[in-house]
């Protein structure tokens, strides 16, 4: 079965193929915002899953179901997530959440229990009884979202860790059409996850999904120890990744590490514009070796340890001062909760240390500090201009920062320094050098390693790297993950017999502005 971009998939007539794919997430691929004045700004989504699956859902119809971003939900907000919809090629299905129910689903359960937990830091959790009520409630509503929008022949596509729940209860309601389920994030070993006190709900409400995705084989099998440990009705055969359940269903597990648009990247990457921006970046800081961090506020990206590397790295080895420059990137998140507020002022904190100590008069400055988000080109011309990226998050389901960075290294000359604990470590390793981002002193070592590599070495991995990313592209992580689940392609959600392309600005609209 050929992997090809959408844009070339034939249209098949058959009524056996004509299904519609229904993604549900936490939130749609828009971000609503009222201003003071009453109206109604939209941003883009951010994060993996929005750079993931935009190019596969772009205009072949479907329906995408999320929460807008916004609590105060009016008819205003019906019609702005219309309007985008129009312009997207398929439905938008908002959820309506109040301001109670965000904190205790999303700032709550989800990102006080169950992200810190799943990352192994189960000293960040607060096990609030309210915050699970809060949670169960919530993915209720979406499962009836779904259910009002769902026909037979869908097949209902669930994504990540805030939505466990949800197949159990849409079972509940009645639901019969294929359910499957991706975790964008690491699942934990059977030693943390017994920490949680919902540990056996959570473990059966996944079981009535038909497929459980995750990104790595390390996640799987941490999976199936939890539900041999947890679940002795429950049998696990590991010849075809199949969970026998009691009542003779039977739920597919599998390994999809998600993949990114990398054409898109590389286009991108070489426009005028970008190059020009690239160019312009380095040139204000001349004879400088540019090393770029790109990351989330999150306490699960390691920032901190990366600027303590960065610091050790300058007192170890002399001759990087004035060589190097470190532009680290931070896009707020969460800001809502105490120890991301916390986080933001321990990184201010180093990188003003930093700075202080070995800034000199001539104006050189070790670290060029980005606090706020950057769009999508802004973000390809920092990839274009930097030749080494740090990407050394302390736990990552993924991480597409890196393959972002190999896609955008169109002259082969970049180095990727990545942590060992990211999900795209099992697919990166061959190219990157892997560090453990516990290891200030080791992880100074690959700075000074990546900062005098011969081009020749440069190149060699780069070129590696680039063919893994291009290889394993979003359209295979797609196809696979729908092979798996319904021995199906892309070719089984075709485009409308109604469909006319998108004039070439709305194209450019939606490259810019919609695509993570």
């Amino acid at each position: 079965m050929p992997l090809i971009p959408l844009e070339h998939t034939v249209t098949t007539t058959s009524a056996k193929q004509q299904r519609r794919l229904i993604v549900v997430s936490n939130r749609l691929p828009l971000v609503l915002h009222r201003n003071p004045d009453g109206s109604l700004d939209s941003r883009p989504g951010s994060g993996g899953l929005v750079t993931a699956l935009l190019p596969v859902l772009r205009d072949r119809g479907g329906v995408w179901v999320g929460w807008p971003g916004i609590t105060d939900h009016g008819p205003d907000v019906d019609a702005a997530v219309a309007a985008t919809a129009d312009k997207a090629g398929y439905r938008l299905a908002p959820v309506t959440l109040s301001a109670e129910e965000q904190a205790g689903f999303y700032y709550g359960f989800s990102n006080e229990v169950l992200w810190p937990l799943f990352h192994d830091l189960q000293s960040q959790c607060h096990f609030d009884p309210a915050y699970w009520r809060c949670y169960t409630a919530v993915n209720h509503k979406y499962a009836r979202a779904v259910m009002a929008q769902a026909q037979p022949d869908d097949f209902i596509w669930v994504h990540d860790y805030q939505l466990l729940l949800l197949a159990a209860d849409l079972r509940r309601e009645g639901c019969t059409a294929p359910l499957a389920f991706f975790l964008h994030i690491p699942f934990p070993p059977l030693d943390i996850y017994l920490k949680l006190p919902w540990r056996f709900t959570l473990l059966r409400a996944l079981l009535e999904f038909d497929l459980i995705g995750f990104q790595t084989l390390r996640d799987q099998r941490n999976f199936v120890q939890c539900i041999r440990t947890l679940l002795p009705d429950v049998r696990v055969a590991q010849r075809n990744n199949q969970v026998h359940l009691p009542d003779g269903r039977r739920v597919r597990l599998g390994s999809f590490p998600i993949g990114i648009d990398a054409e898109a990247f590389q286009r991108q990457s070489r426009t005028p514009g970008v190059v020009a921006a690239a160019d312009a970046l380095r040139a204000e800081l001349p004879g400088r070796e540019l090393l770029l961090g790109v990351d989330r506020l999150d306490y699960t990206k390691g920032i901190p340890l990366r600027l303590e590397a960065f610091r050790n790295a300058l007192r170890q080895y002399p001759e990087l001062q004035e060589h190097v420059t470190l532009i680290q990137v931070v896009v707020p998140s969460r800001d809502d909760i105490p120890e991301y507020r916390d986080l933001r002022f321990e990184i201010e904190h180093l990188v003003g240390e930093i700075n202080g100590e070995f800034t000199r008069p001539g104006g050189w400055v070790p670290i060029h500090y980005v606090y706020r988000s950057v769009d999508r080109l802004d973000l390809i011309a920092y990839y274009r201009a930097a030749r080494i990226a740090l990407v050394t998050p302390l736990k990552d389901g993924m991480n597409l920062v890196a393959k972002e960075f190999c896609a955008c290294s169109v002259d082969d000359d970049g180095v990727l320094i990545l942590s060992e604990f990211a999900g795209s470590a099992a697919q990166l390793q061959h190219g990157a050098l892997l560090i453990n981002p516990y290891d200030i002193e080791g992880m100074s070592s690959a700075i000074y390693q990546a900062c005098f590599m011969p081009l020749e070495e440069r190149r060699d991995r780069m070129r590696r790297l680039r063919r893994s990313v291009s290889r394993h592209n979003v359209f295979r992580w797609v196809n696979s993950f729908l092979e798996t689940a319904i021995a199906s392609d892309l070719d089984a959600f075709p485009l409308p017999e109604d469909y006319v392309p998108s004039t070439e600005a709305e194209q450019a609209y939606w490259d810019t502005e919609f695509a993570g």
